[in-house]
């Protein structure tokens, strides 16, 4: 993946029923190939979902070296999945999708990102990256 040609996938979409995950692999993939541009591999986002996987960003680093295609990493992440119910996995998806700021630092950063993309309905995390990606 090089992140200086094209961008990762939104951090709504889904693999092994998570959010996230195809995001930061795809970043992985760049932080590996030593191409993220101005993207970063472990990020706050990144860590909630590898935590909710149970492993370090590291960890996933070498995984995703090892690993030949993205299906290798769906089969590991639903490995590292197993114990937790639906109930579990669905919580964790809307408390990501929905993250909003709460600090007052993130608040004002989140306000200014409104500013400097051209847009303001929207509130979380999510939208705000998938408004500066152009998705909406």
């Amino acid at each position: 993946m090089d992140l200086t040609e094209e961008l990762p996938r939104s951090p709504f979409d889904m693999m092994a029923g998570i959010v996230m995950l195809p995001r930061t692999l795809d970043k992985c993939k760049a932080y590996n190939a030593g191409t993220l541009r101005e993207y970063h591999y472990n990020c706050p986002l990144d860590q909630s979902m590898l935590a909710f996987l149970g492993v370090t960003a590291e960890e996933f680093a070498e995984k995703v070296k090892e690993s030949e295609n993205d299906e290798d990493i769906e089969i590991w992440a639903k490995e590292k999945l197993f114990g937790k119910n639906s109930k579990d996995i669905v919580k964790f998806d809307n408390q990501m999708r929905h993250s909003i700021p709460t600090e007052p630092g993130k608040k004002e950063w989140i306000e200014s990102e409104k500013k400097r993309i051209g847009e303001d309905n929207y509130f979380s995390f999510f939208d705000n990256i998938d408004a500066d990606e152009g998705r909406f």
